[in-house]
């Protein structure tokens, strides 16, 4: 399972037009689940994105996490994070999990990351979502369990 986090101040999730999720203060994350990963995957990277010291505290110092500043998270299912482009230009998305499995795993980590404290808001599985977010920072983090 592989994430991308994003801090961000505020983000809107829309499909065709419809708002769907919107956060303020918090993350977004960009989830892609591999072929064969399972709980323990998504519990590891939901850990980790509810610990992430990536807020400043009083000092400016990165040293809070997105539940100590009472944010909340955007979590997105990306399978491109899969994707492999070192063969030519067309990516190749075979390591990606098969959509079904992907969804239910998806599912999952939003329910551990609610469970963990962190509010958290979806994305639309499957679907050509429009994301629009104000990055802070910017603060970008690579996380893979």
């Amino acid at each position: 399972m592989r994430l991308v986090a994003q801090r961000v101040s505020r983000a809107a999730l829309s499909v065709n037009g419809t708002p769907v999720s919107e956060i303020g203060n918090g993350l977004v994350v960009y989830l892609g689940v591999k072929a064969g990963d399972g709980a323990r995957q998504a519990e590891k990277c939901m850990e980790k994105v509810a610990a992430l010291r990536v807020f400043a505290d009083d000092a400016g110092k990165m040293n809070r996490s997105v539940r100590d500043v009472g944010g909340e998270v955007l979590l997105v299912s990306q399978f491109t994070l899969y994707g492999d482009a070192s063969h030519g230009n067309r990516p190749s998305f075979t390591e990606a999990e098969r959509p079904d499995a992907a969804n239910e795993l998806y599912r999952y980590a939003c329910d551990c990351l609610g469970r963990l404290g962190v509010p958290v808001k979806r994305g639309v599985f499957g679907a050509d979502m429009h994301i629009e977010q104000v990055n802070e920072g910017p603060v970008t983090i690579l996380y893979e369990a």
